[in-house]
């Protein structure tokens, strides 16, 4: 109870910008997996069922998140509406960013997706499967640009 009430309040002031850092700080100290160098935009959620569930969110080092992204960790089943004629209950869904990723402004994050290492989410796409390693992915739902040139 009281884990769930801090990472109420946790989340509340990682929603107040005050620098680039501040919402890093506050969901990691929800308990999220954030790594080093980590930027999230103004007024990002992560959605999970509660901050018990903060393992399904993880973010490697080096990534550029926009403001107004939505990263969500829960998902209904249809099955519960087709036996129950409703939804009666969510599941969890893990939401991975690779390192150095550049997820941009507004786009929205469904579970069960990884973006890959050096990928790019355009401002406003919605992410419903997989993004390839250094793919720019954008639309609705997202859909590959293009890929690209990574010199080793």
């Amino acid at each position: 109870m009281v884990k769930k009430l801090k990472g109420k309040i946790y989340s509340s002031l990682a929603k107040q910008h005050l620098t680039h850092k501040w919402p890093t700080f506050w969901f990691k100290k929800c308990g999220y997996s954030i790594g080093e160098n980590v930027l999230f935009g103004t007024d990002c959620l992560i959605w999970a069922w509660s901050h018990l569930d903060t393992d399904n969110v993880i973010i490697e080092d080096n990534v550029s998140i926009g403001p107004k992204v939505m990263l969500i960790a829960r998902t209904h089943s249809t099955e519960q509406i087709e036996k129950f004629g409703m939804v009666t209950s969510s599941i969890p869904g893990k939401v991975t960013i690779k390192k150095g990723a550049w997820i941009g402004a507004g786009a929205i994050i469904l579970p069960n997706t990884i973006i890959g290492e050096g990928a790019v989410v355009g401002a406003g796409a919605v992410v419903t499967k997989d993004v390839q390693p250094y793919t720019v992915v954008a639309g609705v739902p997202a859909r590959v640009i293009k890929k690209l040139k990574v010199e080793k």
